[in-house]
């Protein structure tokens, strides 16, 4: 492109003047920076897109610390055939998800901070709906809990659940479900027990 613009300024020179020449010039240099930002931020896009991680925020009216108990007492909301088995609210439980025999996941409780938030790592699975039935197996579910203008924020974010896995969108439609549905609605009916 820059080679193009020098033959012809060279060519046509002696009918441009050197005023013209370096506006042409300033113009052309200022039009290949905005094309190589703009190629940047394509490329950019794309790789978050096949790198952003699943994610879903809520706002309830709950404390904090009832939010965090919701969370915990797992069966109550993440619900199925035959659902959640184990213990699930200490540091370090293992507890496992069954939907029919479509979704199996096994979950240990890597991290609590009272309030604040919630991990867990899937250290096995088995998605029987896709061709790499242990997709999730390595990848983490985290709740971070804030407060914000009077309200209760529940981030969920599920690590390594990316558009680029063949679950993707079954699974981001189940947790969206889950999540905005299920886990809120156990929430703000105040069957949250206290601990």
């Amino acid at each position: 492109m820059v080679n193009c613009f020098i033959l012809q300024t060279y060519n046509n020179i002696l009918s441009i003047s050197p005023r013209k020449i370096v506006y042409l010039a300033i113009h052309q240099s200022h039009m290949m920076h905005l094309h190589l930002i703009k190629e940047k931020f394509i490329i950019q896009n794309q790789i978050k897109m096949k790198t952003q991680d699943f994610n879903t925020t809520i706002l309830v009216d709950q404390t904090p610390e009832q939010v965090f108990n919701a969370i915990n007492n797992v069966r109550e909301w993440w619900t199925g055939e035959p659902g959640v088995e184990g213990s699930t609210d200490r540091l370090g439980d293992e507890f496992t998800y069954q939907y029919k025999d479509l979704h199996y996941s096994k979950q240990k409780v890597t991290e609590l901070i009272p309030g604040k938030k919630v991990v867990w790592l899937i250290t096995d699975s088995k998605l029987n709906f896709i061709k790499d039935t242990s997709e999730w197996t390595g990848t983490e579910i985290l709740f971070e809990i804030s407060e914000k203008n009077d309200k209760t924020e529940i981030r969920f974010t599920h690590v390594g659940l990316v558009p680029d896995i063949e679950c993707y969108e079954d699974c981001s439609n189940a947790w969206s479900s889950y999540i905005n549905s299920s886990l809120q609605r156990f929430i703000t009916k105040d069957k949250v027990p206290s601990i």
